[in-house]
């Protein structure tokens, strides 16, 4: 007797899923056309010549979706090759995807980054895509179009593709996901355990995680970690844009200033919430998600503040 095929299923936890799980997950279904696919074999030439693994997407899907039936481009890294890193292929497919919403000006872009950061086996080929991608999000934003990032995955969102994910209108985060220019282990060994011990989980996320950065103005939405709640989470933000222009880095400039003199010595993130006036600083990892936002929205730090 043949076994009977089933579909696949997709995880409801971003977090636990692939890039293609992810794409399956947030984007009206049906609606989703994959750019450069697996079978056109489009591979990083410098991992090969090293012997090392390749992936027939170089760990990035791109394309375009619907998400409740409005048009958007996406890319969806892929946690599991290379830690989502960034090579010559990869930025490149990055890159061309923010320069056909420029042209096309769909209705966002939505960035599903989980990365972290540069491939190092590709040196100053990842470093140049890193600087292309960012210039081709300018070109987006200038072109009107909203480039909204999601930072809910495994790896976080750090190195190159963190400073990126800064210029961009949006971050969406949810309490697993971290972002940072330098990830934990890179702290450690710049500055000694004792400055940032990287297998203190909760140190990390207290740093870099979903409810720090919300708390403090750097992400723009806090999501459950649940395919529903990221999808209404960018959706909110469709119509939304940032302005891109010298007043609005003036006033983004500014609010790090306010920041540096108001937490600079600050030892922990614990005491960055207490200055802000969270009641309970030590109370914040237990929260559930509505009782923390509503907690945090009137307290957060904000670039028009």
């Amino acid at each position: 007797m043949s076994t009977p095929r089933t579909a696949a299923i997709t995880p409801q936890s971003f977090y636990e899923a692939t890039a293609r799980q992810r794409v399956r997950g947030l984007f009206d279904a049906g609606s989703v056309t994959e750019i450069l696919p697996p079978q056109e074999r489009v591979c990083s030439p410098h991992l090969a010549a090293l012997s090392l693994p390749t992936a027939f997407d170089d760990g990035v899907m791109i394309g375009s979706a619907r998400l409740e039936g409005r048009p958007v481009l996406f890319a969806s890294e892929e946690p599991a090759f290379m830690g989502g890193s960034v090579g010559e292929v990869h930025g490149a497919k990055l890159t061309g995807l923010l320069l056909r919403a420029a042209r096309d000006k769909p209705d966002a872009v939505v960035l599903l980054l989980d990365t972290g950061g540069v491939r190092l086996h590709e040196a100053n080929a990842g470093l140049i895509a890193i600087s292309e991608i960012q210039r081709a999000v300018f070109d987006a934003r200038a072109a009107g179009v909203n480039v909204i990032v999601v930072c809910a995955g495994r790896n976080g969102c750090y190195g190159g593709l963190g400073i990126v994910a800064r210029g961009c209108d949006h971050i969406v985060m949810t309490e697993e996901g971290r972002h940072s220019v330098s990830g934990p282990e890179v702290i450690e060994s710049q500055k000694g355990v004792e400055e940032f011990d990287a297998t203190d989980r909760a140190l990390v996320w207290r740093t870099m995680g979903g409810k720090h950065r919300y708390l403090i103005g750097e992400a723009d939405a806090f999501a459950l970690d649940s395919m529903d709640g990221l999808r209404r989470a960018v959706v909110a933000l469709f119509d939304q844009p940032v302005a891109l222009h010298l007043e609005a880095v003036r006033r983004e400039h500014e609010a790090l200033q306010r920041r540096l003199q108001r937490f600079g010595t600050a030892a922990d993130a614990a005491d960055i919430w207490a200055g802000l006036g969270v009641p309970d600083p030590a109370g914040v990892p237990m929260l559930d998600k509505d009782d923390f936002v509503s907690m945090a929205d009137p307290l957060r730090e904000r670039s028009d503040a």
